[in-house]
């Protein structure tokens, strides 16, 4: 007996998608796709330095006193400069929206200005971020690093912080740093401190006002501060290095976790924010050439428009976790 088969199209009612599923082209897609790895990407980030935080919360840095710097102006404005950033940055994603919205319906000129004052944005905030790296790393006020890794800073009886360097007492001598042609091999050692602990203690005790402070916080969470004589102990009995600004190893802040976790997940998102001005410039110049406007559609300008609304609303996030939490 013969068996007909017979094709009731139930192939064709299962996909339907033709080479457009979900009503999107295969670009598009793959940019949700990109979008989608990286957001798990910068979760695992922003997870494990909750994970972290959480684990030494009673000796983080606090972010309005770290975040406190304007360019061009001396003072202590915590998070202004920040909040600038985000502001610019969240604007650029307004002006990428226009640029598509005008993609859509034809409108070189309107695309052409939008995608540049995108670009203005962008490397606004990648200046900025820069520029906030620098003070970061270069520091303000200057600590002392204890024996046990612990982070001292000075305050005057008024709880406002003091510098190292108004209150270290320079001594007489050259100090000389480790190098190989001094026979000392197989020893590394970075840049010299401005100060020696000896010369800041000889400071703190010709300064009856000024106190030490702790990186650990009170129930109020403020730093600890310590009277007279217990402040002129630590720095004597535990007092180790003179820490100035941050990096990789030390942080004159806090717990040194908070500039390896700031350096490397701003670092990442600032990457991301510098190829998204790339690719916005590419496209730019293709817009002014008229390649979208020959192959009459603007669908380039929209992918680019995603991948930079997701970089914008990552930066949602890391604002939160860093500055303000």
């Amino acid at each position: 007996m013969d068996t007909t088969v017979v094709n009731t199209g139930t192939e064709g009612k299962t996909w339907g998608g033709g080479n457009q599923p979900l009503k999107a082209s295969y670009g598009k897609m793959m940019m949700w796709f990109f979008i989608l790895s990286d957001a798990l990407t910068f979760s695992g980030f922003l997870a494990a330095y909750g994970f972290s935080r959480f684990k030494f919360i009673g000796s983080w840095p606090i972010a309005d006193e770290v975040f406190t710097h304007i360019p061009f102006f001396h003072g202590n404005y915590p998070m202004i400069y920040v909040a600038f950033m985000t502001f610019i940055l969240i604007m650029s994603s307004v002006t990428m929206v226009l640029a598509v919205d005008a993609g859509h319906h034809m409108k070189k000129a309107k695309v052409t200005i939008y995608m540049f004052l995108t670009i203005i944005g962008g490397l606004i905030f990648v200046g900025s971020q820069a520029w906030e790296w620098a003070t970061f790393i270069k520091g303000d006020y200057g600590a002392i690093q204890t024996n046990g890794g612990n982070i001292l800073q000075f305050v005057d009886t008024d709880g406002n912080r003091v510098a190292v360097r108004d209150i270290a007492v320079s001594e007489h001598g050259e100090r000389v740093q480790h190098e190989r042609k001094s026979g000392l091999w197989f020893v590394s050692e970075g840049t010299l401190p401005s100060y020696t602990v000896d010369e800041v203690y000889n400071g703190l005790e010709a300064n009856p006002n000024v106190l030490v402070r702790t990186q650990t916080l009170t129930e109020d969470g403020k730093k600890t501060v310590l009277s007279r004589e217990e402040s002129l102990k630590q720095i004597k009995e535990n007092g180790k290095l003179v820490v100035e600004g941050a990096n990789l190893h030390v942080n004159e802040y806090g717990s040194p976790l908070f500039a390896d976790f700031f350096f490397f997940i701003t670092g990442f998102h600032g990457f991301h924010v510098f190829s998204g001005v790339v690719i916005n410039i590419i496209i730019f110049f293709n817009v002014i050439l008229g390649t979208y406007e020959r192959r009459g559609s603007y669908e380039m300008v929209e992918k680019v428009g995603l991948y930079w609304h997701f970089v914008d609303l990552v930066w949602v996030f890391v604002f939160t976790f860093f500055y303000l939490v």
